[in-house]
């Protein structure tokens, strides 16, 4: 467990000194939830499109928010291979477990702050806008978002150990890509029906979403909330045992 905490101290270290890391993690999901606040307000009530309201705006900004921590635990993972210091810890005590776990925290930890401030920046925004959204949804959302993290700092683990450090920003990007369109954080899935809701329900992105907006909204009906809750945790489970099996695997073909 010592050297869990001390190789998740390094990397959260790390993770802190790269400037990129606050402006796509922290400041772009901000600069996007203001940005379709704006675009909410210039939208014609007869339209009755609510996608882009405080309430639902928040929850998908969340979820958005946590692709680019995916991108950016893959990023370390791969760096760290590139650089041989991987193999410098391997001839250490340490066993695969502490390596994945040390990563997994500090990004945990990095996806709640994530969160906290998403929480607070909606906060003001719904009172801005005289949208009433509940404390204690905003507060709860926390909490029930870190399953999803899980699931997406999971996949960032597992692009990192099987790709390099030029190539798995580019991969990553894809799913970053699919996680907010299929997650329909800026489109109304539902709304859209057809195939393309066939394909979002086939995915976890979209259940990752609603759990966030379910929370927020106080909505706690299974099929809203408590079907896609259960979904996401057993993805996330799913990607954390892939994560350690692929870092273990690969950890044995770099030694």
């Amino acid at each position: 467990m010592i050297r869990t905490l001390q190789f998740a101290k390094r990397n959260l270290i790390e993770l802190s000194r790269d400037v990129l890391g606050y402006i796509f993690c922290i400041a772009f999901p901000i600069l996007m939830l203001i940005v379709m606040s704006v675009v909410n307000d210039s939208i014609p009530k007869e339209a009755a499109m609510t996608t882009f309201r405080i309430d639902n705006l928040s929850g998908g900004i969340l979820i958005f928010g946590q692709t680019f921590v995916m991108l950016f635990t893959a990023i370390l993972v791969a760096t760290d291979r590139s650089t041989s210091f991987l193999l410098r810890l391997f001839s250490s005590p340490m066993k695969s477990r502490d390596y994945t776990n040390g990563y997994i925290l500090p990004m945990i930890l990095i996806s709640i702050i994530q969160a906290i401030v998403i929480v607070i920046s909606s906060g003001v925004t719904a009172m801005i806008s005289s949208v009433e959204l509940k404390p204690e949804g905003l507060l709860l959302v926390i909490l029930l978002s870190i399953p999803s993290a899980i699931m997406f700092l999971s996949i960032g683990l597992i692009f990192g150990s099987l790709l390099n450090e030029k190539s798995a920003p580019g991969v990553c990007s894809v799913i970053v890509s699919a996680g907010t369109f299929l997650g329909g954080v800026f489109f109304d899935a539902e709304g859209v029906g057809g195939p393309i809701l066939k394909v979002c329900n086939s995915l976890p992105f979209l259940y990752c979403t609603r759990v966030a907006r379910s929370t927020i909204q106080m909505d706690f009906r299974w099929e809203t909330f408590g079907k896609s809750l259960l979904i996401v945790s057993l993805t996330a489970i799913a990607m954390v045992t892939l994560a350690i099996m692929t870092f273990r695997g690969r950890m044995k073909a770099d030694q």
